[in-house]
């Protein structure tokens, strides 16, 4: 018998494109409760052997509400992602159902991009390229870093000294006015307990708090801010699509640099998510973080 000869495959001697799980990384104690978040670093970071250059670092940071966020919803997207050569963060943050209104979970995740600095050489990350991702309620957020680089006015005692500022931010249907968003209801008794639980129990200060919680209200003319990228369903019944909107052409009267895309007939979540979105997204940061 003539066997057909075998095909021969190169080795991947630096691990190129593998990547391992880390859950449960605690960023922060200050606060009571240890705060975590679950990463994808590479494979050849247990390889001391193996010459290596750091990543860029992709912080996501999923919506919940401003509660806790789950952690596995995005998981094999955020893989993907990994693969590509980012090392990727998947952050949580206090819970506003649970007494933590804002701006607690801005500080959080601005402190976890701290943390992510702070230890760079362990997780084989370049600090000098980070971008911000997130979804409904942190969307918000990711827009909230974006626009308050290294703001004092958000920054706890833990891992002073490294930056939180990022050098892209990408949010998918994220509120950008809360005032505008919540209109009558912030007087609205139905909507009494949610809205104490974002804005704080002096409901005399929920209208400032939710000004403050926007960020259509942080885009200032002349100011230097890294790039966004906006993402929404022209049919999301949870935040609308002039949400958006809003946000898209303050940053563009204000000079910033922006790119906005409509997802027809596409509601939160969802049917909001296409293999074309994810390229959008990834094309987005790619050309901000990675190698030129």
């Amino acid at each position: 018998m003539v066997y057909p000869e075998i095909t021969h495959i190169k080795n991947n001697p630096t691990l190129e494109g593998q990547v391992k799980l880390v859950q449960n990384v605690v960023y922060s104690t200050a606060t009571g409760e240890d705060l975590k978040m679950t990463l994808f670093v590479p494979w050849n970071m247990d390889c001391p052997e193996i010459e290596k250059e750091p990543k860029p670092l992709l912080v996501f940071v999923q919506g919940s509400a401003w509660t806790t966020p789950d952690f596995d919803f995005e998981i094999p997207q955020l893989s993907a992602f990994a693969r590509k050569g980012y090392v990727v963060a998947t952050v949580g943050h206090r819970d506003t159902g649970k007494g933590h209104p804002f701006p607690a979970f801005l500080q959080d995740v601005k402190c976890a991009i701290r943390f992510l600095r702070k230890h760079a050489g362990e997780y084989g990350i370049d600090p000098e390229r980070v971008a911000i991702w997130g979804t409904s309620s942190g969307a918000n957020t990711a827009l909230l870093v974006g626009l308050t680089g290294d703001d004092p006015r958000y920054e706890t005692e833990e891992h002073q000294g490294f930056s939180d500022a990022v050098n892209a931010a990408a949010e998918c249907f994220g509120p950008t006015d809360l005032v505008a968003m919540g209109g009558e209801n912030l007087e609205n008794p139905m909507f009494r307990d949610v809205i104490h639980n974002w804005f704080g129990p002096d409901s005399s200060r929920w209208v400032e708090t939710a000004r403050e919680m926007s960020p259509v209200t942080h885009v200032e003319e002349g100011k230097e801010y890294p790039p966004f990228l906006l993402l929404h369903g022209t049919a999301d019944p949870v935040v609308p699509f002039d949400q958006m909107i809003r946000m898209y052409h303050k940053l563009l009267d204000c000079g910033a640099e922006a790119e906005a895309y409509q997802i027809d007939g596409a509601v939160h979540e969802h049917d909001f998510w296409s293999g074309e979105v994810y390229q959008i997204i990834e094309k987005f940061i790619g050309k901000y973080i990675q190698r030129k």
